[in-house]
């Protein structure tokens, strides 16, 4: 999509602070950080939210989450623990229309979420 921040990302058109990449996925910090780790994994290919992803994309989230754990290896954050979320929608925080996962570690969370 021509006007979406992750995407410009991806291309490189925005600057961002990469922390990995692969054939499907890009990883960058985050500008606000809500923890000391806070790292955003987006697929490449534009999917707005959860909700537009078809059975076609089945391997993407694998790929996305396999992603996300050779992040917090290569972070070192693997060991002592780290949250991922996803919000879906405005109501649930969702600010760039663009489907991506927050990889939070480096402190203890505080309240359980389960």
């Amino acid at each position: 999509m021509e006007d979406c921040l992750f995407c410009k990302i991806i291309k490189g058109e925005v600057p961002s602070n990469k922390v990995y990449e692969d054939d499907y996925v890009y990883a960058f910090k985050d500008i606000e950080p809500a923890a000391p780790v806070h790292v955003l994994v987006v697929p490449k290919k534009h999917i707005s939210c959860l909700n537009e992803m078809t059975e076609d994309d089945e391997l993407l989230i694998g790929k996305i989450h396999t992603a996300i754990t050779k992040i917090a290896k290569q972070l070192g954050v693997d060991e002592k623990g780290y949250r991922v979320i996803n919000n879906c929608g405005k109501d649930a925080g969702q600010t760039v229309m663009h489907l991506h996962f927050h990889l939070l570690a480096g402190m203890e969370m505080g309240e359980k979420i389960v």
